[in-house]
């Protein structure tokens, strides 16, 4: 590892890519790309104090992913899936999605129905996080370099990027994976469409006095936005309420039992009683609609949230960013033997495999939120009506569910 304070700051370090950031899709690019033979560098900004840190302990981490058979398939392959902790792992056998309203529709989903073993998987962020950093200890093609990029500079040849402290970067290509404020992206001058929903997701977890049975809820309310309950392992379930600003300011002000007591409206027939799971932790996390007008520019790649932010109504954004980063490594690794790695036509190739994904789900996520976010009565009696529509009509729900799973 080369920090800030390193004697040998001033060298450059040299690899065929580079990848910037430090979260989970960022982890599995490097992986992905050094296990394929590519040497890596993994540019990471610095840790916060310790005091500051989550402390990795029993709780049950409130930031959780509902990863479907794409992620899955990657994280095998990389011999990560194995190394998650099992029993923090929670199937999705099934999902149910409910309207509103005195006519309220309903959809359901389960795994029988779309052929498969299991429709998702819900994973904590620390659980995903702590199997990808067992996982880049024994990589020996990656070196990870702490520190703040300062200049990104792109040539013919290569491309560079310049820390705060002097030292350099040079690869072949680079991969934004920082995020979406990406600072990658801002470097490369690239437009962005931003539209912010006024709404946070509540996030955390309860335990539920009947049993889940595997199955997920979510409940379109309207004016009190998207309700989602996930399974946990064990009788206990993950909140991902996508709440209006001022209702998700009113929810962080309640304790966790007043919480669950606020959530019986909608959880009671199907889960029972909610208490919350201790160390209570509440937390919000602002809702926006990012959508860049390109995902590469010259050398440079970007996948997860710096290529694409999305409402989590659908729960896909993290599958969207496995999915990129194994296409970009598919298509690095099937170029032209006189092809570098950041060639103009490599990347091109990887735009246009993930255009038609990602923009559908941009489109469904974006306007399922508008379609559902409105209370006018009969938007609300066609949306409802539109529900029980599709429940019934089992080619059409195996297209969609065959989609969602990632299984084309």
């Amino acid at each position: 590892m080369i920090s800030p304070s390193s004697p040998s700051r001033q060298r450059a370090v040299e690899s065929d890519i580079c990848i910037v950031g430090n979260g989970a899709v960022a982890k599995t690019a490097a992986l992905g790309f050094a296990q394929a033979g590519q040497s890596v560098t993994l540019l990471c900004p610095p840790s916060p104090p310790p005091s500051a840190q989550p402390q990795a302990d029993a709780s049950w981490d409130v930031r959780v992913y509902a990863l479907n058979h794409t992620a899955n398939k990657l994280l095998s392959s990389l011999k990560v899936w194995g190394a998650l902790d099992a029993a923090r792992v929670a199937p999705v056998d099934a999902m149910q999605v409910h309207g509103d309203g005195a006519h309220a529709g309903g959809l359901g989903f389960d795994a029988f129905g779309a052929h498969t073993g299991t429709l998702a998987w819900i994973v904590e962020d620390r659980n995903l996080n702590q199997a990808l950093d067992a996982a880049l200890r024994f990589a020996s093609n990656v070196t990870t370099v702490t520190g703040r990029a300062a200049a990104l500079a792109c040539g013919a040849e290569q491309a560079e990027i310049q820390l705060e402290d002097g030292s350099r970067i040079q690869s072949q290509l680079i991969v934004g994976a920082d995020g979406a404020d990406s600072w990658v992206r801002g470097q490369c001058d690239i437009g962005l469409d931003y539209r912010a929903y006024g709404q946070r997701a509540i996030v955390a977890n309860f335990h539920c006095e009947l049993p889940h049975h595997g199955a997920a809820h979510q409940w379109f309310t309207g004016e009190e936005g998207v309700v989602a309950l996930l399974p946990l392992p064990g009788e206990m379930v993950s909140l991902v309420w996508s709440a209006p600003d001022m209702l998700a300011e009113s929810l962080l002000a309640k304790s966790g039992r007043e919480l669950a007591d606020r959530l019986a409206v909608y959880a009671q027939e199907k889960l029972g009683k909610l208490t919350p799971v201790l160390p209570e932790t509440v937390r919000a996390i602002p809702l926006r609609l990012m959508r860049p007008h390109s995902m590469v520019a010259r050398r440079v790649a970007l996948v997860g949230d710096a290529a694409h932010v999305v409402h989590p109504l659908a729960g896909h954004g993290m599958n969207l960013g496995f999915a990129d980063v194994a296409e970009l490594v598919r298509a690095v690794n099937e170029r032209e033997p006189h092809r570098g790695m950041g060639d103009e036509r490599v990347l091109g190739r990887y735009a246009r495999a993930r255009k038609e994904d990602v923009l559908l789900m941009q489109l469904a996520t974006d306007g399922l939120e508008r379609l559902f976010g409105t209370d006018f009565e009969p938007v609300r009696m066609a949306r409802n009506l539109g529900l029980n529509l599709l429940d019934k009509l089992p080619g059409l729900k195996r297209r969609l569910i065959s989609h969602a799973l990632g299984k084309q």
